[in-house]
């Protein structure tokens, strides 16, 4: 049987394109907003859903870590990361000086933030759901307008292609996560990602986190915060460890942490992602 892949939507999107390269075989089904797509897997209209959370320029997809966090019990089962490539699309070509707003989804406009300063330093620089939905916003614009987006957005939607490449760094790369009801099965090239909050402010609660991890040679690949949403001040801390969470010096340590923070949750053990 076929599974179906929510995505975050219209056609045309990079995640859309994650997608496609991860399972060429599915059936994709769009959705709006990444809350959206972790809903239908939620409620059992999509096997799987993937969004993005993580741009080698822009930095993590907030969206994305905050559903993590706070509104879904759904797992992270794998990842996968491709280039990004941004293109400049009107609906015909005009000179830049005539362009009165540009579209596009916030990632994308972070990620050419110097393109646009130096190309349409007066534009209003309007933020869209999604790359492709900001080609049917500058489509329907009554104003002289231009949007960023994939080249498979422009062919979707009929838009003319003026510039290719014009992300301020030509290594754009982008890590999407694949979220399911359990994660996955222990590969011996694992990964797996949590959060975890403190009760109490004082010296050395997060040294003695790491120090749990380190005691027992466990890598950290990554280490962020996010504000836990109810005290100013006060962060929700995200790590992504090698090793999977059933692994006897991986599942030792996060029980020792569980034991010493107010909060935790294993968001995921999952591959490595490696390029085919």
């Amino acid at each position: 049987m076929t599974r179906q892949i929510a995505y975050l939507g219209p056609e045309g999107t990079f995640t859309e394109a994650a997608a496609l390269i991860y399972d060429s075989t599915a059936t994709l089904l769009p959705y709006p907003t990444i809350t959206s797509v972790a809903t239908s897997v939620d409620n059992g209209n999509a096997n799987l859903g993937i969004v993005p959370i993580e741009n080698s320029l822009e930095g993590s997809v907030t969206d994305t870590l905050d559903l993590l966090i706070h509104y879904t019990d759904l797992k992270i089962v794998n990842e996968i990361v491709i280039p990004i490539e941004h293109c400049l699309l009107m609906k015909e070509r005009v000179p830049n000086h005539d362009i009165q707003i540009v579209y596009s989804h916030p990632q994308a406009l972070g990620q050419c933030r110097n393109f646009l300063e130096n190309n349409f330093p007066s534009a209003q620089i309007v933020a869209a759901l999604s790359t492709a939905a900001s080609v049917e916003e500058m489509l329907n614009c009554n104003s002289p307008a231009a949007a960023i987006a994939t080249r498979r957005a422009a062919r979707i939607y009929g838009a003319t292609i003026v510039s290719e490449g014009i992300q301020d760094n030509l290594n754009n790369t982008t890590r999407f996560v694949i979220l399911a009801k359990e994660d996955h099965e222990f590969t011996g090239n694992d990964k797996t990602s949590i959060c975890f909050s403190f009760g109490e402010d004082k010296p050395g609660i997060l040294y003695m986190v790491m120090g749990e991890f380190a005691s027992r040679n466990i890598n950290l690949a990554k280490v962020e915060s996010r504000p836990n949403k109810e005290t100013l001040g006060r962060y929700i801390f995200l790590m992504d460890l090698e090793g999977h969470r059933t692994e006897t010096h991986l599942s030792e340590a996060l029980n020792k942490v569980r034991e010493n923070t107010s909060f935790m949750k294993i968001l995921g053990s999952y591959p490595h992602y490696s390029p085919k």
